[in-house]
């Protein structure tokens, strides 16, 4: 069986890439390869290996990569459309090693301001002990970035939707005016997946992506990854060595049988998370939901024009309520599970407070801001759980 072919769709490439065609006997599934030590049979070949034109795909070491690895890699840059992809043990660790890539002591980073807070927190914390400082910046600034890049400018990261508050970016604005002042951009891009948006193809130098999430796509994974081209894959692959960052192969195995059923998990996930989405916007005890595919939702127009689809997760600002009522609310609720994460088959929900995580923008809101992740049940199952959530809150 031959691989895709250029010119093949997203679905098809998932289905196909990665999977080694004859060299496993007709296996469908790659073989889970368990290695430390690799040996060889002279010292000319360990040369070879270690020193050739394509020890990057060399096996070594374990650390290094084996054929495991090196399928899922493949197959996630295939859908990312460019570029070659490196995996790492977490989304957190994808995000660290692309900022320290692209930075150096003395530079100047631009960080969204609706940035996950773990990436806010290593910004500063980790990039200000290294003395890099971080500027956070509106969401929705669009090309008035260029106002911001100083001359020791070196980086910009986006994220679009933002994370808990979702905001969109307009990523080709603030992309052309970062590469005007030769500024790095990189965005995290796991809410929309490779599959309903393409950073590179729409400037971006570096795509960041939690596997946790909808990639791995069964609430047992934790990896991440970074897809990029020259000349940043040799930074890359300099911090990624030498921090001895490596996935175990068996995380990588259960990464790509998730992967496989990407497409037709994210069509699910997003007939879902709208049809409870415009469900709860028509809810008295709703002040308003956070949701880009929204027609009315502010973003919505900068959605449609480039991404090709929506994720089941979103967010929901409820009307003023008591700590007592938001508890009899989130606690009986029967289908939707309470905790971090998303991006699995199941449904979860969770309170936010962005107030301690936005500074250029202050969150000033009133009301309660919960996350929603609508998973793989019956929609109307969920709806139902949820009417009957918000009967216990109003009483």
């Amino acid at each position: 069986m031959s691989g895709p072919k250029k010119g093949h769709g997203d679905a098809t490439r998932i289905a196909h890439t990665g999977r080694g065609g004859t060299r496993h006997h007709g296996v469908v599934n790659p073989p889970v390869y368990h290695a430390s030590t690799v040996t060889f049979p002279s010292l000319k070949a360990l040369k070879d290996a270690t020193e050739g034109t394509q020890s990057d795909r060399a096996v070594t070491y374990g650390r290094r990569g084996t054929p495991t690895h090196f399928a899922l890699q493949d197959a996630i840059a295939a859908i990312e459309g460019a570029g070659s992809t490196f995996v790492l043990p977490s989304g957190l660790a994808a995000i660290s090693v692309s900022l320290l890539s692209v930075l150096n002591p003395g530079d100047h980073l631009l960080m969204v301001d609706s940035a996950y807070a773990p990436t806010r927190h290593f910004c500063d914390t980790v990039l200000r002990t290294l003395a890099i400082e971080t500027t956070y910046y509106d969401p929705a600034i669009g090309a008035g970035i260029a106002k911001l890049i100083k001359s020791n400018t070196r980086a910009l990261y986006l994220e679009a939707p933002g994370s808990v508050t979702f905001e969109m970016q307009d990523v080709p604005e603030i992309t052309m005016a970062a590469h005007v002042h030769r500024v790095a951009t990189l965005m995290d891009n796991t809410w929309a997946t490779p599959l309903f948006f393409k950073p590179l193809a729409h400037g971006v130098d570096i795509s960041i992506q939690s596997v946790t999430k909808y990639i791995g796509g069964h609430a047992d994974v934790m990896m991440g990854s970074i897809t990029a081209s020259e000349p940043w894959l040799s930074r890359l692959r300099h911090w990624i060595n030498h921090l001895g960052l490596c996935v175990g192969p068996d995380d990588c195995s259960l990464a790509l049988r998730g992967l496989r059923t990407l497409d037709a998990r994210l069509a699910r996930h997003q007939a879902s998370g709208l049809k409870v989405a415009e469900w709860l916007s028509n809810r008295r005890e709703i002040s308003r939901v956070l949701h880009p595919a929204l027609v009315n939702y502010t973003g919505h127009g900068i959605w449609k024009r480039d991404f090709t689809g929506a994720s089941g997760l979103f967010g929901v600002l409820l009307k003023p309520c008591s700590d007592e009522a938001l508890a009899d609310f989130v606690d009986g609720l029967e289908l939707f599970g309470i905790g971090y994460s998303w991006g699995g088959f199941e449904s979860l929900i969770v309170p936010h407070d962005p107030r301690a995580i936005r500074t250029a923008v202050p969150w000033q809101t009133s009301g309660r801001l919960i996350r929603i992740h609508a998973g793989l049940e019956d929609a109307d199952d969920l709806i139902a759980d949820l009417s009957a959530g918000l009967a216990r809150l109003a009483t």
